[in-house]
């Protein structure tokens, strides 16, 4: 497996500029989450690759991390001459809420329904993002399941799929949009909620609905500000919200599995700052990603240059030269993440046969 004591120099990342410079043990300890979750099994039996990554400790330093990346790894990267690829962030809200609904509880958090069916894996949500893909089976044949309007409207009613209730329908509505959430319950406990499903329709983007509405210019765009102007006015709010007819479902993490975070796709536990959404169709899943924003400083001012790995996905999150941030959990990680909507470069990874 060569030295791993000492960072080697490989050519093949000499044109990546700021990869030296990186903490790639913080990398590498994100993606051994990776091949904790069972996602590297998919290589074949043997492979050097998925038994030297699950051999190594988390506590390597970021000399033999790198050396782990540049030994196991080619980076493969579009030229210069190419469109600029473009970032968002996403995070993990936090909620208030209850198992029990009441007047300051009054907004229902559903599990997924048995009834629902899909026609596509869950990591191809981009991919097919325009068309209908969740179902529900009747007599005279498939019909598009639920709609956010019917949904909202009770469609789902008194079928026991309640899992908790909370207090505010835009903040859910952004818990729908990030595909996770931690929500503080009114017993003191707290529990989090990952994604289990959608209903199938297409995912539309509200915030592009207001700027075609002249509701708000395109340059006041952001989360913050889209969400003061759906809490503005509720019945203008959920008017709009509905034009996004998407509808996620969640499933509650067991308390074992809630303490180290949010899950990724693939049941990954997703790592602040070093965990990538991207489009499975192009990246393939647990691929470290070299991500360059030129707009976007880091923590320590300087450009934003950092290996991440592709560990979720997202039905926005289309393309070859697309991902999507993950940046924390709690109000000041959503600030953070309404903020980034930058051209980037990406070197995907690609492992050495």
């Amino acid at each position: 497996m060569g030295d791993l004591k000492s960072a080697s120099h490989h050519p093949a990342f000499g044109g990546i500029s700021g990869w030296p410079e990186d903490d790639h043990a913080a990398a590498f300890r994100a993606y051994l989450r990776t091949c904790q979750a069972g996602v590297l099994d998919e290589l074949p039996a043997g492979s050097l690759l998925r038994d030297a990554a699950c051999a190594l400790s988390p506590k390597i330093g970021p000399a033999a991390a790198r050396a782990f990346f540049e030994e196991h790894f080619t980076p493969q990267g579009h030229a210069a001459t190419d469109p600029p690829g473009f970032v968002t962030a996403y995070y993990e809200p936090e909620l208030r809420g209850s198992r029990t609904k009441s007047a300051h509880f009054p907004v229902p958090i559903y599990g997924r329904p048995d009834d629902l069916v899909t026609t596509i894996g869950e990591t191809e949500r981009a991919r097919y993002n325009g068309s209908v893909t969740g179902f529900r089976r009747m007599a005279d044949g498939d019909v598009p399941y639920h709609t956010r309007a019917e949904i909202e409207a009770g469609a789902l009613a008194r079928r026991g799929l309640e899992l908790l209730y909370t207090d505010d329908p835009v903040d859910f509505y952004f818990m729908q949009v990030q595909g996770s959430g931690l929500v503080h319950l009114d017993d003191g406990s707290s529990v989090r909620l990952t994604y289990a499903g959608k209903n199938g329709h297409p995912y539309t983007s509200i915030a592009r609905v207001l700027v075609e509405r002249n509701a708000l210019r395109r340059e006041e765009i952001g989360m913050e500000t889209v969400k003061a102007w759906l809490k503005a006015d509720d019945e203008r709010g959920r008017e709009v919200m509905q034009r996004n007819e998407s509808y996620v479902f969640f499933h509650e993490l067991p308390k074992d599995q809630a303490r180290d975070g949010p899950l990724g796709a693939d049941g990954v536990v997703l790592t602040p700052g070093r965990s990538l959404a991207v489009d499975p169709t192009y990246i393939p899943l647990g691929s470290p990603v070299f991500v360059t924003v030129p707009g976007l400083a880091g923590e320590d001012g300087r450009i934003f240059r950092r290996l991440m790995i592709a560990q979720d996905v997202g039905s926005a999150i289309g393309g070859p030269r697309r991902g999507d941030l993950f940046i924390g959990t709690g109000e000041a990680a959503g600030a953070l993440a309404g903020q980034v909507r930058h051209e980037a470069r990406f070197h995907v990874l690609a492992p050495k046969r």
